[in-house]
């Protein structure tokens, strides 16, 4: 191959490699205009009165089938009353999750720990300082009632067996299976009499 034939092979692999970015990009366009309008119970036609643009060019957007200028990215998103970058969400894929099989988990140690408290931790995200803390907490027979916790933020408690009253601040609440409790961390707050054990609930906290 010469060398003028391979520039040009690289030049078409370039732009291929950029026609599929702008289709998952008009895909992902496509998709969030769907949903916002069908959200808001608009027709085609309503949202096309709305922005100015016409019905066809609604359905064109809808199809992933024409590229959006930034003139009319912002009239979609007037009309859907949305910010503009609503419509792009879903476009950047490469983001952190963490998958936890059955049984598994991190196990941690905490103040609770000494006490037979056993936490493992379901799940984190490097990086986020807002992310929630989801921890699976056991308790059985060598489990002791502890000093209540405070911390900043907010915790939600899932009950998933036995029964326990626990307590938040001055009030105290029975929980079995399928109760669960939202919370202000900053309040003391754990369990106060272990009633049918072992326990295990799902602690999720958050700042």
């Amino acid at each position: 191959m010469t060398e003028k034939a391979g520039n040009h092979a690289a030049e078409h692999a370039g732009d291929d490699a950029a026609d599929q970015v702008a289709g998952r990009l008009e895909q992902v366009i496509a998709a969030q205009v769907r949903h916002y309008r069908t959200s808001a119970g608009l027709s085609s036609a309503e949202l096309a009165a709305r922005t100015g643009l016409s019905k066809a060019m609604i359905s064109r957007v809808e199809t992933a089938t024409t590229s959006c200028s930034l003139t009319t990215l912002q009239r979609l998103a007037d009309g859907l009353e949305v910010p503009v970058t609503a419509l792009f969400r879903g476009a950047d894929t490469d983001r952190d999750a963490t998958f936890t099989k059955s049984g598994q988990g991190s196990l941690t140690v905490r103040s609770g720990t000494q006490h037979g408290h056993e936490y493992r931790v379901l799940g984190t995200l490097k990086g986020r300082s807002d992310a929630i803390e989801p921890t699976l907490v056991t308790l059985t027979d060598a489990s002791d009632v502890f000093p209540l916790f405070q911390h900043p933020g907010t915790e939600f408690i899932y009950m998933l067996s036995g029964k326990m009253v626990y307590g938040h601040g001055s009030y105290e609440y029975t929980m079995e299976a399928g109760d669960s409790l939202l919370l202000d961390g900053e309040g003391p707050h754990g369990p106060l009499e272990l009633l049918d054990l072992p326990i295990q609930f799902l602690a999720v906290s958050a700042k």
